[in-house]
């Protein structure tokens, strides 16, 4: 065994440890993007009000689909994580290998590479994204991943597989540019050789949450945007036209509605996925 993994390329390593850090973060943290994408896409005279809390709507989950409803859409997100984080660390990796030689990236270049590995990896795993979205909106009477994407493609074609892209591309892009200059310019500001080793894996953690709230926030209205899109392909054929509706419906409060569940995971999400790269890529040998 220690043989085969001498013999694996460190873009396959990094691939691996991308990987097995997805799958934990998503397993964990689904839940919450199943009520991000329910938030987001709630009729806006929902209970009269107008409103309906992040609480309220994990109850109702709960009671008209049992606890297990809450992860609803895992199957796709495994399907797109999985590969989708090994992609985007992988591809890091060897941009990292081919522009940075034995040094940290500057605040521009971490968004930069960032923004570059992200969008490889979105536009590989689209369809995917589209299938896990109407998942978990509970519109959709999907069996399978495989019956979803070709159901799609046959009534809606590549227009339905990849719809959304623009604004996916515009949420995820950013978000992993601002992420990856916080973390990495959070990180140099704490003492990490000088602490015990058995707390760096937290102090990252730690990094890596603050990172991602400010990530979040800044990449929300383009979430809401991308969600509406993937539901309604035929409804939107442009990204001005979802932009309009929204704000025509909801106004400009709409570009944040799900805020707080997405916030939530993507900030625990990426500093889980983070920590648990690093330690992989260091236990390798390699440096990420």
């Amino acid at each position: 065994m220690p043989g085969r993994e001498a013999e694996m390329h460190p873009v396959l390593k990094a691939f691996v440890c991308g990987s097995i850090s997805g799958t934990c973060s998503t397993l964990l943290f689904q839940p919450l993007d199943l009520l991000k994408t329910r938030l987001q896409t709630l009729h806006p005279a929902v209970n009269g009000s107008g409103r309906a809390g992040m609480v309220t709507l994990l109850f109702r989950v709960v009671r008209t689909e049992s606890i297990l409803g809450l992860w609803k859409g895992v199957s796709p997100s495994f399907a797109r994580c999985i590969p989708g984080v090994g992609i985007y660390f992988s591809t890091l990796y060897m941009m990292k290998q081919k522009f940075l030689v034995d040094r940290s990236p500057t605040a521009l270049e971490s968004v930069f590479l960032g923004a570059a590995a992200r969008a490889v990896s979105v536009i590989c795993m689209l369809p995917v994204t589209v299938v896990k979205t109407r998942y978990e909106s509970g519109r959709f009477g999907y069996g399978s991943v495989y019956g979803a994407l070709k159901s799609i493609y046959q009534t809606e074609g590549a227009r339905g597989m990849f719809s959304g892209l623009t604004a996916t591309l515009l949420r995820d892009a950013p978000f992993s540019g601002i992420y990856l200059m916080f973390y990495t310019q959070t990180k140099k500001l704490t003492p990490q050789d000088q602490m015990d080793p058995v707390l760096v894996p937290l102090l990252n953690f730690g990094c890596g949450i603050f990172a991602g709230i400010l990530a979040s926030l800044a990449t929300q209205p383009a979430d809401v945007v991308k969600t509406h899109m993937q539901l309604s392909p035929q409804k939107y054929h442009r990204t001005s036209q979802a932009i309009a509706f929204i704000y025509k419906d909801f106004g400009l409060v709409g570009f944040f509605r799900g805020g707080v569940p997405r916030v939530l995971r993507r900030a625990l999400m990426a500093a889980m996925a983070w920590t648990v790269y690093e330690q992989m890529m260091e236990k390798m040998g390699l440096k990420s």
